[in-house]
């Protein structure tokens, strides 16, 4: 997997301060921000994104998998992935990687509907690893609509990363 050819770490604070400025009325409408202190280094955390077959395992909500049809882990690069739901629906799926500052920050777009762009920060405190999973959607409705499924879907990805990271 190819990575960013910065690896020189940088405090969370600098990497949050790097984040796209919201007025906290668009931050209600259009953000969901979730934060957790995983057990491990940002380095496994990153890992679980930066390799497609852990990538897999625990991306989504409860009761989808994901398969992964191409993964590009570079700036511009793609991946192009289904998720399938409980339901036996599929749901085809394409990020762009606009940023990877390894192990510190990944900044994906979701080109497909509905857009949005997620910015994921890994910082290292004591024996864990702080993430902060921001996510932001272009538009307010779409947010808004999607807001009782998105809220737990993001804690319950974090819930399945945090039980990779703990296993490997």
């Amino acid at each position: 997997m190819a990575r960013s050819s910065t690896s020189k770490r940088r405090p969370i604070k600098m990497v949050l301060d790097s984040l796209p400025a919201k007025t906290e009325k668009e931050n209600r409408m259009k953000v969901f921000e979730t934060k957790r202190k995983i057990s491990g280094s940002s380095e496994k955390l990153f890992k679980a994104f930066e390799d497609p077959s852990l990538l897999t395992k625990w991306w989504g909500p409860n009761g989808f998998t994901t398969t992964s049809n191409s993964f590009e882990f570079k700036p511009k690069g793609s991946w192009k992935f289904v998720m399938h739901g409980p339901d036996g629906k599929n749901y085809p799926n394409e990020m762009i990687f606009q940023e990877i500052i390894s192990p510190h920050k990944i900044v994906m777009r979701h080109s497909v509907e509905p857009h949005f762009t997620l910015t994921v920060t890994f910082e290292d405190i004591e024996n864990s690893a702080f993430i902060n999973w921001h996510q932001d959607f272009d538009s307010e409705e779409v947010a808004r609509n999607m807001a009782h499924i998105v809220k737990p879907a993001n804690e319950q990805n974090l819930d399945k990363l945090q039980a990779l990271v703990a296993s490997i």
